[in-house]
């Protein structure tokens, strides 16, 4: 089992930027590969980031490539999402998901575990 609580969000001015952080409680952390979803109201769950169990793979969504960056900690059992440039359409609740594999996976049901999720707002 793990347990993840994402932590970071808030409220920022287009052109701003955030850094989430999502800590996963268990000692073997480094051997799941984590992402990052979000969901806008109205809107389906969409695959933001992922990062592989070592770090060595990151693989991101076209809309957030080049703007956004995942990183992890495995001493730490911490894994990131740095924003830069945010838009007003990157307004959701994000959520960081675990599962434990070697590959990264882009699609919700790729994931086993959850958090509750962090709101990001973006004002124009």
């Amino acid at each position: 089992q793990v347990q993840l609580v994402e932590s970071g969000g808030g409220l920022v001015q287009a052109g701003g930027s955030l850094r989430l952080s999502c800590a996963a409680s268990g000692r073997t952390f480094s051997s799941y590969t984590m992402g990052w979803f979000r969901q806008a109201p109205g809107k389906e769950r969409e695959f933001v980031a992922a990062i592989s169990y070592s770090g060595g793979s990151t693989y991101y969504a076209d809309s957030v490539k080049g703007r956004f960056t995942i990183s992890r900690d495995n001493a730490k059992n911490t894994v990131y999402l740095q924003m830069n440039s945010l838009k007003p359409e990157d307004t959701a609740v994000y959520y960081c998901a675990a599962v434990r594999r070697r590959g990264i996976a882009t699609t919700s049901d790729g994931y086993d575990y959850w958090g509750q999720g962090t709101q990001v707002t973006v004002s124009p």
